[in-house]
C-alpha cells in the first residue's frame, strides 16, 4: 500500500473528507467500494497504471469509511449524501475536465453522480448491473445485518461466509456501525435520468460475477455506453490485468 499524504475537506454539513493523490497530470476521481478505503486502491494495478499514464488520481475515502469522518449519528446519513460529499470534493479541486471511475459501491455512486449532473469526460462503472440504479439490492440487507451482529458483539456462525467477513472487518479498520448507515444514504436512479447522458461511460465486469448478468443491460441505457467482460468474480477482477488494459484503452 503507498503511504501518501492525506489530504482534508469539510463537506458542506461539516464532516470532514479525506483523499489521497497520486501521478500528475489529467484528473481522474476513483471511488471505492463498500468497507474499502482510498488507500487500499493503490494495491491494485489500476492505480499505479493510471499514474504511469499521466492521469493525476484523486482517491476519496467515502464518509463512513477510512480516514474520513465515520459518524455513528444517523442523521448524517441522509440521502444521497455521499453523492454531495464528491460533488462538493470536486469542486474544492476545481476540476472541470476529468475522468471519474468507481468499483461495486463506487460504481453504483458513480452512477448517481452521473444522474446529479457530474460531468466527466469518460465515466467507468465497474462491478455493477442494473440493480445498481436500485436504492438497495438483494445483497443490501444481509450486508446489515452482518455489520449490525458485527457492531454489536454478537456471534455469528462458526465457519460461515459473515464469521469470515467479521474476522476481516476486525482486521481492516472498518467501523461496522459507520458502514451499516452508509448502506441507508443510497437513493433509487430513475432509468430515465440516464437515457440523456452523454458522457462515454464504459460498464466493466468479471465473468463470474452476478452482476454481469445485467450488466450489459445497464450499459445500454447510456447512449455512450460500452460493456466489456474480463476474468474474474466481484472480489478478484480489480486485480485482473484485463480489467486495467480495458480502462486504459477506453480513456485512450
Amino acid at each position: 500500500m503507498l503511504d501518501l499524504p492525506v489530504h482534508r475537506f469539510c463537506c458542506l454539513d461539516g464532516l470532514e473528507l479525506a483523499w489521497r493523490e497520486v501521478g500528475t497530470g489529467r484528473p481522474f476521481v476513483l471511488l471505492h467500494g463498500l468497507m474499502g478505503s482510498g488507500a487500499r486502491l493503490t494495491d491494485q494495478g489500476l492505480v499505479p497504471a493510471l499514474a504511469e499514464h499521466g492521469y493525476r488520481v484523486i482517491l476519496p475515502d467515502l464518509r463512513g469509511h477510512g480516514d474520513s469522518g465515520r459518524p455513528h449519528d444517523p442523521a448524517c446519513y441522509s440521502p444521497d449524501i455521499l453523492a454531495d460529499d464528491i460533488l462538493a470534493l470536486i469542486g474544492h479541486l476545481g476540476l472541470d475536465d476529468y475522468d471519474l471511475g468507481g468499483y461495486s459501491m463506487g460504481g453504483k455512486l458513480v452512477l448517481r453522480l452521473l444522474a446529479r449532473d457530474a460531468r466527466p469526460a469518460h465515466a467507468v462503472v465497474g462491478g455493477q448491473g442494473l440493480d445498481a440504479l436500485d436504492a438497495e439490492s438483494e445483497r443490501t440487507d444481509g450486508h446489515r445485518r452482518t455489520l449490525a451482529a458485527i457492531a454489536s458483539g454478537a456471534a455469528l456462525p462458526a465457519g460461515s461466509p459473515d464469521e469470515a467477513m467479521a474476522n476481516w472487518i476486525r482486521h481492516s479498520d472498518v467501523d461496522p456501525q459507520a458502514v451499516g448507515l452508509v448502506l441507508s444514504a443510497f437513493v433509487a436512479t430513475p432509468a430515465d435520468t440516464l437515457r440523456p447522458i452523454i458522457t462515454p461511460t464504459l460498464v466493466i465486469v468479471g465473468d463470474q460475477d452476478s452482476r454481469s448478468a445485467t450488466a450489459e443491460s445497464l450499459a445500454d441505457l447510456l447512449p455512450h455506453g460500452r460493456l466489456v467482460v474480463v476474468p474474474g468474480d466481484h472480489v478478484t477482477t480489480p486485480a485482473a490485468p484485463e480489467f486495467t488494459t480495458a480502462i486504459l484503452e477506453f480513456l485512450g
